[in-house]
């Protein structure tokens, strides 16, 4: 039998552990859907010594709210996660303009690779905030 595989990341809140007096520790999935949030909003050049860590989706938010748009978002996302986040594989990833909302509505699901797990869906909503 396989064993199962366990992800561990540091909690981006930083609070104390009650009991131990170590910082939190966010486990798998959770450690996963950290780690994405902060490579899809770390912008390239952002990060020392690796400037092509990131992605560029928060420039395409001051960009034409149109389908073109919503496709180089999604081109963006794509690359972002299959460079540098080798735990998981993107199953679908769809991005649509909201324009009602004056934003990209996006929805992904995943699969976190070495693990029998059913796919994670996520949706989130991107919208400029100046």
């Amino acid at each position: 039998m396989a064993t199962p595989l366990t992800f561990k990341d540091l909690n981006i809140t930083f609070k104390k552990h009650p009991v131990t007096n170590d910082i939190v520790v966010s486990r798998d999935e959770s450690a996963i859907k950290q780690a994405i949030v902060n490579l899809l909003l770390t912008n390239k050049g952002e990060r020392l010594m690796n400037p092509k860590y990131g992605s560029d989706i928060r420039s395409y938010l001051f960009e034409p709210l149109d389908f073109g748009t919503a496709a180089r978002v999604r081109e963006s996302i794509n690359y972002c996660i299959g460079n540098f986040e080798p735990r998981i594989s993107v199953v679908s990833l769809q991005v649509f303009p909201n324009f009602s909302d004056n934003g990209f509505s996006v929805e992904m699901t995943y699969q976190i690779r070495g693990t029998d797990d059913p796919p994670i869906a996520v949706e989130f909503f991107l919208a400029r905030t100046r």
